[in-house]
């Protein structure tokens, strides 16, 4: 049966700010260095020696938040399983092919190649989970979690699927933050520092005592390189579709001024006089944080109130409780992706 009814009835994350809780929203952690990784919890708690000594960070990361993300909602096998990630498990493809170069390949460990995929991560939450039920992968750099959760959107308005739990992740290496520092993409004076997400959230058909809030609208488009009137008349096209009562937009600002720039012009233009939000600044940047700026936003609906650090142009004093934010984000001025939340 069609609904347009799709609930986000739990999130749990791993990322710069302390994991598996809220604190972010009241006392952030802000950082001056330009590399940051995750805050790790205490694998011990959670997981038995030899599961922690078989897996690598990303992979405890995204089986850690899935199965709080499940047990908070008592739902032990999701009716599917849809990740969303940039870079996949390459600190595992990294080690793997470090030793294939020193040892010249002989007495290679196979764990590190066999988890060394993408799709590793959804594999391995399914296994846990003991769910044979659909299970994808997305992996299209800055729009991976948005592709992810269109999917999930998509099926569960169409009513081939009741639940989903949808996840996104990346790890951001030494190595690799050392290449995007190189070529200007992250790591310089004044741009949001590197940071690594793991995200969990269980959308539901059914909302319940523990629901963030409704996802209204998931739309994304590609615009290549088109000129800015051409940009800005297939935006407008999908802004159509979208509810115009909107109280806040949540957009990825992360101090690029090539980046930055289409985000205020877009929203100068189409969107004047809405409050704006950010939570790179918070969260640091990754191909999946866009992931981390909707269940920001999820937490503030939930909440009833935007916390000053998230406020990009506007005063606390002055802003009206969030019924309904939207995020935007962008990938290389490509691709634009917007998803509306109410409360």
């Amino acid at each position: 049966m069609m609904t347009d009814k799709i609930y986000i009835n739990s999130i749990k994350q791993i990322s710069a700010q302390k994991s598996m809780a809220e604190d972010w929203f009241e006392q952030p952690v802000f950082y001056s260095e330009s590399y940051v990784r995750a805050i790790e919890p205490d694998y011990k708690q959670f997981f038995t020696p030899n599961e922690a000594r078989r897996l690598g960070k990303i992979l405890k990361r995204a089986l850690l938040v899935s199965r709080e993300a499940m047990k908070e909602t008592n739902i032990p096998v999701p009716d599917a399983i849809i990740t969303g990630t940039g870079l996949g498990c390459i600190e595992n493809t990294e080690i793997f092919l470090d030793k294939l170069v020193r040892e010249g390949e002989e007495l290679l460990n196979p764990t590190h190649f066999m988890q060394s995929t993408h799709n590793t991560i959804s594999s391995l939450i399914a296994i846990d989970a003991k769910c044979h039920a659909y299970n994808t992968t997305y992996a299209h750099k800055g729009i991976s979690f948005e592709c992810a959760l269109q999917d999930a959107f998509i099926q569960m308005k169409d009513g081939k699927i009741q639940n989903a739990l949808v996840g996104a992740h990346d790890e951001m290496t030494p190595d690799y933050f050392t290449i995007l520092k190189k070529g200007g993409y992250l790591g310089n004076p004044g741009q949001t520092f590197a940071g690594e997400t793991a995200i969990a959230m269980i959308l539901s058909t059914e909302k319940s005592e523990k629901t963030l809030c409704k996802i209204e609208k998931v739309e994304k488009i590609y615009t290549g390189r088109a000129h800015r009137e051409t940009t800005e008349s297939q935006i407008k096209s999908v802004i159509s579709k979208i509810d115009k009562d909107i109280d806040y937009i949540m957009i990825g600002t992360n101090g690029v001024e090539e980046n930055d720039k289409i985000y205020f012009d877009n929203c100068t233009r189409l969107f004047p006089n809405i409050p704006l939000l950010q939570y790179k600044n918070v969260f640091g940047e990754s191909y999946t944080a866009p992931a981390l700026g909707v269940y920001a936003a999820a937490v503030c609906l939930q909440r009833g109130k935007i916390p000053e650090h998230l406020l990009i142009n506007a005063k606390a004093e002055d802003l009206p409780t969030p019924q309904k934010i939207l995020c935007y984000n962008h990938f290389e001025e490509k691709n634009h992706t917007f998803v509306l939340l109410s409360k």
